[in-house]
């Protein structure tokens, strides 16, 4: 299957295998700088753009939340979309979701991520959002959750998990490169059918941005950074795609 097949979603997202403020230790990250950039080119009013942090997938952590808060700080107007309602962020309604120019998904569990979504309506605001010009950006289980499948560590080891939102074709490797037994279990799972095609493969520091279902660009922070498409016959760069 293309990775450009389109899934009827309308939009743009920015998947991150890794990377961004949540990997780095003095919170900079030149994809979070461009990701502010997308944000700033569709607000069209002259201020700073409005980006909501959705932590769900790590239970609202307070060190996740106060790192992004940091990091974002007079660069953006900063919201916080809890479902835990944990003090000091209370409960939030997920139609504020409309209002951001950029809505940024921590990691953590892909599995609790997609059913707390579900159960308050999360999903469907976050097509809305994007349908309405919103970026919706995310990073590990942030970057699953998009996807038809992914390869998760939700239930302890790494395991395929054929439940996402399917805004996106496909099926989603973070850290593929990074973490041990990520690369080797999902080009196994592909090869048996375990995982729908295609296999989007995504190296921490790197980002693959999608319009409208379709990969266009891949956006990397180090050098050995990378993308890949992984198929029954192999793997081969996904930079090598979208710049046909």
């Amino acid at each position: 299957m293309s990775t450009s097949e389109p899934t009827g979603f309308r939009g743009t997202i920015v998947a991150l295998g890794g990377g961004g403020f949540s990997m780095s230790e003095t919170g900079e990250s030149a994809i979070d700088d461009e990701l502010l950039q997308m944000a700033r080119r569709g607000n069209t009013a002259s201020q700073l753009p409005r980006v909501c942090f959705v932590p769900t997938a790590s239970g609202d952590s307070r060190d996740y939340i106060e790192r992004f808060e940091a990091a974002f700080e007079g660069r953006a107007q900063i919201h916080v979309l809890s479902l835990f309602g944990q003090s000091p962020w209370d409960y939030q309604d997920p139609s504020m979701l409309l209002d951001m120019d950029l809505i940024y998904v921590g990691g953590g569990s892909t599995a609790n991520l997609l059913s707390l979504w579900r159960r308050h309506g999360v999903d469907h605001k976050m097509r809305e959002a994007a349908a309405g010009g919103t970026i919706l950006a995310g990073i590990s289980a942030g970057a699953n959750c998009w996807f038809e499948a992914s390869s998760t560590d939700s239930f302890g080891p790494l395991a395929p998990l054929n439940d996402g939102l399917g805004f996106l074709r496909g099926s989603a490797c973070p850290h593929f490169h990074g973490e041990p037994g990520r690369a080797e279990s999902f080009q196994e799972w592909i090869v048996q059918g375990s995982l729908p095609l295609p296999g989007i493969a995504i190296d921490d520091h790197a980002a693959v941005v999608y319009e409208d279902g379709r990969a266009t660009s891949v956006m990397v922070e180090s050098a050995e950074a990378k993308a890949f498409v992984v198929s029954r016959e192999g793997m081969h760069d996904l930079s090598a795609d979208v710049a046909r």
